[in-house]
């Protein structure tokens, strides 16, 4: 965080010095809610959790050298203390964002955030000092936390936006207003929450509203190949930009291939110019959020080869997220365990299938969560669609939802042992380390709360000389 002292923070978050014995003491350091991150010069923001109240932690992390304590009491060391910890940090935020001369890019969408913005702060690194969010930490906690993490070095901060509800943006953006905002599409994550795409539209397209004028320099990077992304451009004030294969789009992909490694290839089109990229990452479904990160970058100043090799170079910074390990015997894990929704299980069955041509396949599902109504129809898909693609092992893990991931591959002609229904990861486990053969390829999908990781991580477990491919 940009240095501020103590009474400084005190006034900007509308708090009270508690045992601070010189309010001109400065916060150097991070500001964290984990006291396992606390390091001299910290602020330490204590919230009360469902098990456990970092207020309780508040002696500890001074003793590790933190400056102070943003809390909703008293603690008995130097403290800002405030009537809700959680606005408090949000405007601190908005303050040291508003300090900041950085750049900031938001992006929200159904699926692919992560990824994409993995890809865009790798993009834009090379360019100039960048912070970005780590991981999924998109919420109202995790956002403020990254921004308050940049510097005065800091160019570029890139925020992923998550929302549970419509209105959840809105609130984001006022806490770190963005002058380029990214919608990637909408998709059915999280559909039985927001009861309909066209609320999640609503919901997502809360990012684009919030972007600056055009005169002002805001501008609104929009999937030109998603009709319900593509129709936000009437509810901006901002300069938009269509990124997709669309020919419309002002960035776009031509000749898209995916080669047998599961990793894709394509020429980019830029209004600046056209190179060639070829992805380390694994999924077709890649190329879009190559593309989101190459608008991003194009706006930002970065000619096309630049985008093209930064991308051809581009890792995944997020575990479990088409994370691939290739053990000695020639068995390939894909390990995608992170989380699923329809259209992520379609895009990883697909690279599945890329990946695994003259091998035996398994894909490894489980439940994908939130769907509501939809649950019934869209296992069932997914399940007919691995037997479409010819994988040649379905392992359903779970209950009821599992089930019918099973029932759909049987309903569509699979048959005998080519897909099996089992209760739980150490079953899947147990029927995997049994049958898997030299040169297979296992992928691993579910969403979060199924916990198949483990299950991935079972399979690498004790197989020295793996190797990690991200």
């Amino acid at each position: 965080m940009i240095a501020l002292s103590l009474a400084e923070i005190a006034s900007v978050v509308g708090g009270q010095t508690h045992d601070i014995p010189d309010p001109s003491v400065q916060v150097t350091g991070r500001v964290v809610r984990d006291s396992r991150e606390v390091e001299p010069g910290s602020l330490f923001v204590a919230f009360v959790g469902e098990r456990v109240d970092g207020h309780d932690f508040a002696a500890s992390v001074v003793e590790a050298g933190a400056a102070a304590v943003l809390a909703s009491r008293p603690v008995g060391v130097p403290a800002i203390v405030v009537d809700d910890v959680q606005t408090a940090l949000g405007a601190l935020a908005r303050h040291v964002v508003e300090r900041l001369g950085a750049t900031l890019v938001a992006l929200t969408g159904s699926a692919g955030k992560t990824s994409t913005k993995d890809l865009i702060a790798q993009v834009l690194q090379r360019k100039a000092p960048t912070v970005y969010t780590p991981g999924s930490l998109n919420n109202e906690i995790g956002l403020p936390l990254t921004a308050l993490s940049a510097t005065e070095e800091t160019r570029f901060l890139v925020l992923e936006m998550g929302a549970r509800g419509i209105g959840h943006i809105r609130y984001l953006t006022d806490l770190t207003p963005p002058k380029v905002g990214l919608v990637l599409n909408v998709g059915t994550a999280h559909i039985g929450e927001f009861g309909g795409r066209e609320q999640i539209a609503q919901a997502k397209g809360e990012l684009v509203e919030g972007l600056p004028s055009a005169e002002a320099g805001g501008v609104a990077i929009l999937n030109a190949d998603d009709p319900l992304v593509r129709a936000m451009a009437s509810r901006t004030k901002a300069r938009v930009i269509l990124f997709g294969e669309s020919g419309e789009a002002d960035v776009r992909a031509e000749n898209v291939t995916l080669m047998e490694s599961g990793q894709p290839a394509f020429r980019l089109h830029t209004p600046s110019g056209c190179s060639d990229v070829t992805m380390r990452l694994y999924g077709e479904h890649h190329v879009s959020n190559a593309l989101a990160a190459a608008a991003v970058a194009h706006e930002l100043g970065m000619s096309a080869d630049e985008i093209a090799t930064a991308l051809s170079e581009a890792g995944s910074l997020s575990r479990w997220r088409m994370e691939v390990t290739e053990r000695p015997d020639g068995v390939t894990v894909v390990n995608d365990a992170y989380n699923a929704n329809p259209e992520s299980m379609r895009a990883a069955l697909r690279a599945l299938a890329a990946m695994g041509k003259g091998r035996r396949t398994w894909a490894v599902l489980g439940q994908m969560a939130e769907l509501g109504d939809e649950a019934l129809a869209e296992h069932d898909a997914v399940g007919r669609l691995a037997v479409r693609l010819n994988v040649g092992k379905l392992v359903a893990v779970g209950g009821r939802e599992a089930s019918w991931l099973q029932l759909g591959a049987y309903n569509e002609g699979s048959w005998g042992e080519e897909s099996v229904h089992v209760s739980d990861t150490q079953a899947a486990i147990d029927l995997l380390r049994s049958q898997l053969r030299p040169g297979d390829v296992v992928l691993v999908k579910a969403s979060r709360s199924v916990g198949l990781e483990r299950v991935a991580e079972a399979l690498v477990e004790g197989t020295e000389g793996e190797v990690a491919v991200r």
